[in-house]
């Protein structure tokens, strides 16, 4: 998650493109926008551009950490 804020505050935006966030998951570029595609990634769409809220993206992964915690607890 550190390499998400990393990324955000760098330029400060709030959204980065589907390969910015395929860097930040560790996962190929193709792999993200078919995570897009199947809704796996969450996306917001301006004109034809496809882009990752940088909040949204880190509520999924601070969810999933939460889960492996919770599994490994159990």
């Amino acid at each position: 998650m550190e390499k998400v804020k990393q990324l955000a505050d760098k330029a400060r935006r709030l959204t980065m493109t589907v390969p910015e966030a395929a860097e930040v998951l560790g996962i190929g570029r193709a792999a993200a926008y078919e995570a897009a595609r199947s809704g796996q990634l969450p996306i917001i769409r301006v004109g034809k551009r496809v882009l990752v809220p940088v909040a949204a993206l880190e509520r999924m992964l601070s969810a999933a950490g939460t889960r492996q915690t919770e599994a490994v607890q159990a």
